[in-house]
């Protein structure tokens, strides 16, 4: 529950001295020691922890070398986050300080401050106490409809998306980072690719989408079954809020029995005290007002698809020795399997 840290990969090192100096003139309380170690467990934008004089803090850099278009923006997890904290009771860290001068570590950066708190990746939650998982569960969809109920223009984010097409959007951009990033033959991925366009949401939403809204991004507090922050928000957008809550709904699609796969197919629910998907669905509705939810199928397809490219691109990564974790080349293996899940949902519902 406690997130793992490790020295520093040698492919992520930057000059630490650099970093104290420049964030002595810009985060003054940091003092004149800091000692840093790395976060394992994260995929994409390398996640440091900054032990200074004045406390702990969080680093989130891009990751060295050549990365796909639009992708690894850190300057937009900082953005959004610091709208919300300032303006919401949505649960985020506090950011303290943006550098996009990549004179400092080789790459565009911030920091935010350290929370003390649990997380647990797995939707199961086999490591809280039975009695606190159902609540940990609902406390991730009030969060959820929570961060969906915001009034985008009432905080300074009306710009910080398009508000139209999402879907369409994201699966053409997805296509187009999994075509960039493809290693083997996918006739899933394929097959997806040109089923997505044709059976698109028909209804248009707008909201903040988180984009990877997991267990595995959410912190617990340390006492209690409550999400105390919403992390990584790389793929943070403007966007449909039924896509998070598909993405969110994933692991009921996938097996348990697969290593990294987070899947509660063949789980007892009732037995691990955790709703079901109907369940999760209604309390979402409920706190959102919705009556219930149309092309349901969809998004779990487009949800599927875009974590299948995701993968694909940490795999693609991996065998160019520029992933953020060291067991990269496992998990992009595993974009296959999504895809296959994804376009037998896809047919299932087109013939329903």
């Amino acid at each position: 529950m406690t997130p793992e840290l490790v020295e520093v990969l040698p492919a992520h090192k930057f000059d630490e001295k650099r970093l104290l100096d420049w964030l002595k003139a810009e985060l003054p309380e940091v003092g004149h020691r800091m000692e840093v170690k790395q976060f394992q467990g994260g995929q994409s934008n390398p996640t440091f922890l900054l032990d200074t004089d004045g406390g702990r803090y969080v680093l989130r850099k891009k990751p060295p070398g050549k990365t796909l278009p639009s992708a690894h923006m850190v300057e937009r997890e900082f953005h959004v986050m610091g709208a919300l904290y300032d303006h919401t009771a949505v649960p985020v860290p506090r950011v303290r300080v943006l550098c996009e001068n990549t004179a400092v570590i080789g790459t565009p950066f911030y920091v935010m401050d350290f929370l003390e708190g649990r997380i647990i990746s797995h939707s199961a939650l086999r490591a809280l106490d039975r009695q606190d998982r159902l609540p940990a569960h609902h406390s991730a969809i009030d969060t959820l409809a929570a961060l969906h109920s915001v009034d985008v223009n009432a905080i300074g984010l009306g710009d910080y998306g398009r508000p139209e097409g999402y879907v369409a959007r994201q699966v053409a951009r997805w296509s187009k980072q999994y075509l960039a990033s493809k290693t083997d033959e996918l006739p899933a991925m394929d097959n997806l690719m040109a089923w997505l366009p044709e059976n698109l949401p028909a209804k248009d939403e707008t909201s903040i989408a988180h984009g990877d809204y997991r267990f595995g991004n959410l912190m617990l507090a340390p006492d209690r079954p409550e999400v105390i922050a919403i992390l990584d928000w790389e793929l943070s957008t403007l966007g449909h809020p039924l896509a998070d809550l598909a993405y969110y709904c994933l692991p009921y699609y996938l097996p348990s029995d697969l290593e990294g796969m987070r899947g509660l197919l063949g789980e007892d629910l009732d037995a691990l005290g955790i709703p079901d998907e109907q369940e999760t669905i209604a309390r979402y509705c409920r706190q959102t007002g919705r009556d219930g939810i149309a092309d349901w199928h969809v998004f779990l397809a487009f949800s599927l698809f875009r974590l299948a490219s995701i993968l694909q691109g940490v795999y693609k990564r991996a065998l160019d020795g520029n992933a953020a974790n060291a067991n990269a080349l496992d998990v992009g293996k595993r974009a296959s399997l999504l895809a296959d899940v994804g376009w037998r949902i896809a047919s299932e519902g087109a013939s329903s």
